[in-house]
C-alpha cells in the first residue's frame, strides 16, 4: 500500500521503468500517483490504498484476423489505467473513474440486468459472475481510477478497465489464482453477455499479458498465447501512434462489413470462418466465388486474411532470428495489404486522414522504418516505427498536420496486469 504522504523511493520509483519504459518523467508520475491516493482518501476516507495497473495494447500484426480465428501479434504498452483500491466488508463495488460518474454495483445479484447493457455496471457484474461461475470468491471494494490510455485510438482503453476490475477481484479475494488468459476470458464473457458487445479476445489478452505476444485463435476457447521477446528501442526505433483526428461516428457498418464479407466467403464452402478453409481451396474457387458472391471486395479481404496470417508467422520468425530489417519489411507489407486488399483506410474518399498519415510517414522515414494502419481502421490511428534520430521530426510533423499531441511515443511494457503496491 501507499499513502497520502506521496510517492517514496523504493515504493514506485523502482517499478516505473517496468511500467513506462524510458519515455516518462518521474516527477509527472509522482504527481499522478499522489493525486490518485489523495482522491481515494477524499472519496472513501482511507489514507492508504493498494495500487493496481493495467495497460493498453497495440496490435503489431494481424489486422482484422481474430474474428475469423486467425493469428495476431500484439503488445502491452506503456500507457495504463491505474486504480487505488481498498477492500470492503460487503458485496458492494464502488468504482469512480476520473471524468465519469460514480458506479455502484451490489454483487448480491449476479444475474444479467437488461437495463444495464452498455454500462460499466454490466461489466463489473459480469466479471463477478464469471468468477462465481468458476467457484471463485468475490466481494466488494472501493476504487478510483485514472488513465492515460488514449480513448478512441485503438489502444483498448475499455479492455484495460475490464482487466483492471478482474485483476482486483483476483488479487483481493483469490490470491492471484487466475492467469492473464483466464482473466481475459472472464472479461470477454462480461463484455459479450452482460455488456452486450460481441468481441474477440485479442484486446483483453494483450492488455493483461505483458510484453509482446503472438496469439493463435484457431481454437477460440483455448487460444495459443506465446511470449515474444524484442525491444524496439534496442534496435534503434521508437513505436509511435498517431491519432489522425478522424470522426468515428457512423462507422459501425464499415467495421461490421469486414467479418461479414469474410464469412460470406467461408459460407461458400459451408464453413463459418475463413480459418476453416485452406488458401489453396479458396484460390481454386475464385471464379465460382466471383459469380456466387458478386463482390470482389469480399475476395480481396479473404486474400488479406490468408496472407496476414502467414505474415504473423513471419513476424515471429523475424523476431526469433533477430532480423529486425525483415520485421520492418513485413510491417510495411501488412500496411499495404490493409490499404489495398482489406480496404479499411477510409470510408469516404474526401476524408483520408489515415492515408495522409501513411503518406507523410513514408516521406519522413525515407525507407528506414515502417508504418501501417492501427486497429479497426476507417478513421483513428496509424502506427509507425521511427528511427530514434527522427523521432522529434516525426512527432513535430504529425502534430503540425493532425493537431497538438496527435503523436504518442510508446514502449512495450513487460509487466502484466498487476497489483504494484
Amino acid at each position: 500500500m501507499i499513502n497520502t504522504k506521496g510517492i517514496k523511493k523504493g515504493q514506485l520509483h523502482d517499478i516505473y521503468p517496468q511500467l513506462y519504459g524510458c519515455f516518462y518523467e518521474e516527477s509527472e508520475m509522482d504527481i499522478r500517483f499522489t493525486k490518485l491516493i489523495e482522491t481515494h482518501c477524499n472519496l472513501f476516507g482511507k489514507d492508504e490504498a493498494m495500487i493496481f495497473s493495467t495497460a493498453g495494447r497495440s496490435e503489431l500484426g494481424g489486422n482484422h484476423t481474430d474474428h475469423n480465428l486467425g493469428k495476431v501479434l500484439a503488445a502491452t504498452i506503456t500507457l495504463d489505467t491505474v486504480g487505488a483500491v481498498t477492500i470492503t466488508d460487503n458485496n458492494i463495488v464502488t468504482l469512480v473513474s476520473e471524468g465519469f460518474p460514480s458506479v455502484e454495483v451490489n454483487l448480491d445479484n449476479l444475474d444479467k440486468i437488461d437495463s444495464e447493457e452498455n454500462t460499466t455496471n454490466a461489466l463489473i457484474r459480469g466479471i463477478a459472475r464469471g468468477f462465481a461461475d468458476k467457484g471463485l470468491k468475490i466481494g466488494g471494494f472501493n476504487a478510483n481510477t485514472t488513465t492515460n490510455v488514449l480513448m478512441g485510438s485503438g489502444l483498448s482503453s475499455s479492455a484495460a478497465i475490464e482487466i483492471l476490475c478482474a485483476t482486483i477481484i483476483n488479487h483481493l479475494y483469490n490470491n492471484d489464482k487466475l492467469n492473464p488468459v483466464e482473466l481475459s476470458k472472464i472479461s470477454q464473457f462480461a463484455e459479450n453477455v452482460f455488456y452486450g458487445k460481441p468481441s474477440g479476445l485479442m484486446d483483453q489478452i494483450a492488455c493483461a499479458s505483458g510484453g509482446i505476444v503472438s496469439i493463435d485463435f484457431k481454437d477460440k476457447e483455448n487460444p495459443v498465447v506465446i511470449s515474444e521477446k524484442i525491444k524496439f528501442e534496442d534496435k534503434g526505433y521508437a513505436l509511435i501512434i498517431v491519432d489522425t483526428e478522424g470522426d468515428h461516428a457512423n462507422l459501425t457498418s464499415y467495421y461490421a462489413s469486414i467479418p461479414v464479407e469474410m464469412n460470406k466467403v467461408a459460407a461458400f464452402f459451408n464453413k463459418k470462418v475463413l480459418r476453416e478453409v485452406s488458401y489453396e481451396e479458396f484460390k481454386a474457387n475464385i471464379p465460382a466465388l466471383r459469380k456466387a458472391l458478386n463482390n470482389d471486395r469480399a475476395l480481396l479481404r479473404a486474400h488479406h486474411f490468408y496472407n496476414e496470417n502467414e505474415r504473423v508467422d513471419k513476424l515471429v520468425e523475424a523476431i526469433d532470428k533477430n532480423d529486425f530489417k525483415k520485421y520492418l519489411e513485413l510491417i510495411n507489407e501488412c500496411g499495404r495489404s490493409s490499404f489495398c486488399y482489406l480496404q479499411n483506410l477510409y470510408a469516404e474518399p474526401r476524408n483520408q486522414g489515415l492515408s495522409l498519415g501513411l503518406a507523410l510517414s513514408e516521406s519522413i522515414l525515407e525507407g528506414d522504418g515502417a508504418s501501417r494502419v492501427h486497429g479497426g481502421g476507417f478513421a483513428g490511428t496509424i502506427q509507425a516505427y521511427v528511427p530514434m534520430a527522427k523521432v522529434q521530426t516525426y512527432v513535430d510533423e504529425m502534430n503540425r498536420v493532425f493537431g497538438d499531441k496527435a503523436a504518442t511515443v510508446l514502449s512495450v511494457r513487460e509487466l502484466p496486469t498487476t497489483c504494484i503496491a
